[in-house]
């Protein structure tokens, strides 16, 4: 059917309100521009093939007429008695040459450059170098370019940031202490009326002792290369330095969640213990997991038979378990090795806080001999504040 005619149905059956309609003329429409998109390109196709066929036949038919000339005066020299040479029959008809000409104009204003350039290199050997047309050329030899893949292709890469996840204190001091107001747990108490006031607990501090480390390191990156690159090597370089610094705040903090109390489970109940009534409630609780423990809570199901842990767009991780959001780490990096399966499982902001003293900065520093080094800094130090916020989690083997 005609894709206009389509298109004033789907017009009509969206201003009727029939919504079911037009989207199945909708359809229909894409379809019927697929099949005309494949049927034209397929038709140019074999007009280029077509049109390349022609032009190494004409070129067939150029070198032999060449040959033939070449031979004709030793033929003359060698039989002077025979005066009469057959030259062989060559279409003039003005039609024709014209059609040709047509042809090869088609050809040069190719797009594609590649293509542009083989064709070039042909007519170069089937000419035995007369025709150099689009070839760089070095004495009577033609340059073939080799191809360059110049912009790296990056692996997948799973970026968390533990830094979003526990508490970040910017400081600014080397080293220092930061007071943390302990849970009061305190009451009034009831007097009489005009009775003198009872005094009321005092709060209660814990001071977390901090002592800021210094992270950095150099990439050297020469002159030359800077200048020879066509992609943005100072950059591709720095973002280097900064998934380093990722990688190794992550390690700090990692470390201080598995100082976390330690707890075995082996069935969901028990994790509904710890979530439920090991933590206090006042605790944003998360898993922080392993892939191998994700892995085992991703096959969890519940007496129906329905999958525990839940696709929840409104959390960062897109996955809850028990109404909690689950962060997933790598095994090596949440734990030790690979298959470990284990998580932090209560609020990560409370437990562990991030002193940041300088976050993550890049700045060029010259060199003698590599030209320049792009060298990285990164200051701060982790250290645990509330002991009482999680649990260190292993997922045990079912009894």
């Amino acid at each position: 059917m005609d894709i206009e005619k389509l298109k004033e149905q789907a017009q009509q059956a969206l201003d009727s309100g029939d919504l079911e309609t037009a989207k199945d003329l909708l359809v229909k429409i894409r379809e019927a521009k697929e099949s005309k998109e494949a049927k034209e390109s397929k038709e140019t196709n074999e007009q280029l093939g077509k049109e390349l066929a022609d032009e190494l036949k004409e070129l067939d038919e150029e070198t032999k007429a060449t040959e033939i000339k070449e031979a004709k005066p030793k033929e003359q020299q060698a039989q002077p008695e025979k005066q009469e040479i057959t030259e062989p029959t060559i279409n003039t008809n003005p039609i024709d040459k014209k059609d040709k000409e047509e042809k090869r104009s088609m050809e040069v204003i190719l797009n594609d450059k590649k293509e542009t350039y083989t064709r070039s290199i042909n007519q170069f050997i089937r000419t035995k170098g007369e025709k150099r047309d689009g070839l760089t050329t070095v004495g009577a030899e033609a340059v073939i370019p080799i191809d360059r893949i110049t912009k790296p292709e990056k692996q997948p890469e799973t970026v968390v940031d533990l830094r979003q996840h526990v508490g970040r204190v910017p400081v600014t001091t080397g080293t220092g202490s930061y007071p943390i107001l302990r849970a009061n747990k305190n009451k009034m108490i009831s007097v009489a009326e005009l009775a003198k006031n009872p005094a009321l607990a005092n709060p209660e501090f814990t001071k977390v002792n901090y002592e800021i480390e210094t992270y950095r390191g150099y990439i050297p990156v020469s002159q030359e290369s800077l200048d020879d690159s066509d992609i943005d090597l100072g950059g591709l370089v720095a973002e280097s330095i900064q998934r380093q610094s990722l990688n190794t705040s992550n390690a700090e903090i990692a470390a201080k969640l598995q100082t976390a109390t330690a707890k075995t489970v082996t069935t969901i109940d028990d994790l509904k213990d710890i979530v439920n009534v090991a933590i206090d409630p006042a605790y944003n609780v998360k898993f922080i997991a392993s892939q191998s423990f994700f892995n085992e809570l991703d096959k969890m199901k519940d007496n129906d038979g329905r999958y525990l842990l839940q696709q929840d767009v409104t959390v960062a991780s897109g996955y809850k378990l028990l109404g909690r959001e689950v962060v997933v780490m790598a095994d090596d990096v949440i734990g030790t090795k690979a298959g470990d399966k284990v998580a932090f499982v209560g609020d990560p902001s409370l437990f562990a806080k991030f002193f940041d003293r300088q976050q993550a900065s890049v700045r060029w520093v010259d060199n003698d001999v590599y030209g320049q080094l792009l060298a990285g800094f990164i200051r701060f130090d982790v250290e645990v504040a509330d002991t009482a916020a999680g649990f260190y989690v292993t997922l045990g083997p079912k009894a």
